[in-house]
């Protein structure tokens, strides 16, 4: 393994790591039971449509006009939205983690996710991202996906990064092997506590996020 303090960009996942997931199959099914929505047809008709939306090729309004308001419903779609919204939370110390990385080791921050348009700005927004991130490569900007191995490349060259030269961090196996198969080291997050572990293998403890 080369000695990891040659790492000069971190790319991390953003639901599981640095955010609760923003409209995964809890959140989904959360709204179906709060909007007495039928959920199997619900999540039929989301398997159907995901991918386009997360690849930016529909807008949240045409995404629950399909999903959801393909018939009348007693809510509003702003209602529904505001409750999709309000299902992101923080994971601070993953935040803050990263943050006091990013200041001690001068390193480059990207974003590479899978998520719609509005609820990425919207989570970017609230929780401040922008103040620890310096490019996201969100699907549904560049209009490619994780699995496809295309979108890391993309980041590499939008953060002129060398593969060798980058970590990439992720809950999600299967993503964390394809990066590994582009020559870039990755950690498979679990939690605070064993991320850091693998950070400091790495070569890059931190000294002053919480415990």
């Amino acid at each position: 393994m080369k000695n990891a303090t040659d790492i000069a960009c971190l790319f991390l996942d953003v639901g599981g790591v640095l955010l609760t997931n923003g409209w995964d199959h809890h959140a989904r099914r959360r709204a179906a039971a709060n909007f007495k929505v039928e959920w199997p047809e619900m999540e039929e008709r989301h398997r159907l449509t995901f991918e386009t939306y997360e690849e930016g090729k529909l807008t949240l309004e045409e995404y629950l006009g399909r999903v959801v308001f393909y018939r009348k419903r007693p809510f509003t779609k702003a209602r529904f939205r505001r409750f999709m919204f309000e299902q992101s939370r923080p994971y601070s110390k993953m935040i803050e983690l990263f943050a006091q990385l990013k200041a001690e080791r001068k390193l480059k921050i990207a974003v590479v996710n899978n998520e719609a348009r509005e609820l990425n700005a919207y989570r970017i927004r609230t929780f401040k991202l922008d103040k620890v991130v310096d490019s996201f490569v969100s699907s549904c900007c560049v209009h490619i996906r994780k699995p496809d191995a295309d979108i890391f490349h993309l980041a590499l060259d939008i953060t002129q990064t060398p593969a060798g030269r980058a970590l990439y961090i992720d809950n999600t196996p299967m993503f964390v092997e394809i990066a590994e198969g582009l020559g870039i080291r990755s950690i498979l997050h679990m939690d605070y506590k064993s991320t850091c572990a693998r950070l400091a293998s790495f070569g890059l403890p931190n000294q002053g996020a919480p415990n």
